[in-house]
């Protein structure tokens, strides 16, 4: 499975910041000691024509020339730096990279990402630029100019944080469905309408999460057979849904989230629908905790890469609810 970098180039934070930057190096190290048959690849940052593909001129080059007022950066949650606008083209990069390989191989994934909460207008929720918006806009401009074909997009966000950027970029899209299961109660406070939000109470443990995403999976899948199946997916893989997190307010364990996991990779299997993973959000009181649910993600992406390359994969149908 190919695997794309992108924690060559990090900002330095102010000390205190709670951020956890350095959860990418040591996933990266993690991945790279404890799992065999992956191919590393440093990506290469998105260009500003890229970026303009899901994002505003004026917030494209407030970014990239560094005249970024004091209340945007604020809003962001990062201070300007070379390092932080790098790094964030660098993370674009790397999920359209891994788009473009998914379509090929079935599963392809990048050790960061997921930056839903940037708007096309405006970054913020430590989101700069919209990893997904540009890496879907992107694959379906190079289908049509390629193929001549139409290529609708899935985004499976399971972040604990409600995707509302991606939702705002998406809202009038038809040809791009949003999916976001998240707490009710936590950020954004103000949400921007997906296609199928599925709101938490705080508290939400393993029996009703899955519940609830074999649920969602099933209508989404079902309400996509109208304008025809999708021929990507991207999923944000948040490991903030953990019990274990500082910000995520749901009690998944560890074993729930590789069930999560593994219902979203055997599903995309059934159907056939390839899938960039991102591992968004993880704010874990011990960061090792974060980059152990970031590992298992990577662990089950492999095996569903696997039964791809092996062609291990039923006929379309729906997900049953009582799956598992």
């Amino acid at each position: 499975m190919q695997v794309f970098l992108t924690d060559r180039v990090l900002p330095v934070l102010p000390a205190g910041h709670r951020f956890p930057m350095p959860k990418y190096t040591l996933l990266r190290e993690q991945v790279q000691a404890e799992l065999t048959g992956l191919r590393f690849t440093e990506a290469e940052p998105a260009t500003e024509g890229e970026l303009a593909l899901a994002h505003t001129p004026d917030h494209v080059s407030a970014v990239m020339g560094g005249t970024l007022s004091a209340a945007a950066q604020r809003e962001i949650g990062f201070p300007w730096s070379e390092r932080m606008v790098e790094r964030s083209c660098r993370s674009v990069g790397a999920t359209i990279a891994a788009a473009r390989v998914a379509l090929v191989e079935g599963v392809a994934l990048q050790l960061a990402g997921g930056t839903h909460h940037a708007d096309a207008h405006k970054g913020s929720g430590y989101c700069v630029f919209n990893d997904v918006a540009v890496a879907a806009r992107l694959m379906q401009a190079e289908s049509h100019r390629h193929h001549r074909r139409l290529l609708r997009v899935w985004v499976i966000d399971l972040d604990v944080h409600q995707g509302n950027g991606t939702a705002a970029i998406f809202h009038d899209d038809p040809t791009v469905f949003t999916l976001s299961l998240h707490g009710a109660r936590n950020f954004p406070f103000r949400k921007s309408p997906s296609d199928l939000d599925v709101d938490l109470p705080d508290g939400c443990g393993d029996a009703d999460y899955l519940a609830a995403l074999d649920a969602a999976l099933a209508r989404a899948w079902q309400r996509q057979q109208h304008d025809g199946p999708p021929g990507l997916a991207f999923y944000l893989a948040g490991a903030d849904a953990h019990e274990g997190d500082r910000l995520g307010r749901l009690k998944l364990s560890l074993d729930g989230l590789a069930e999560r996991d593994e219902r979203v990779f055997d599903a995309l299997r059934r159907w056939r629908v390839p899938v960039a993973v991102t591992m968004a959000g993880g704010y874990g009181h011990d960061i090792r905790t974060t980059v152990a649910v970031h590992l298992q993600t990577v662990r089950l992406a492999r095996a569903a890469w696997q039964h791809w390359q092996g062609g291990d994969s039923p006929g379309a149908g729906p997900v049953k609810e009582s799956a598992r």
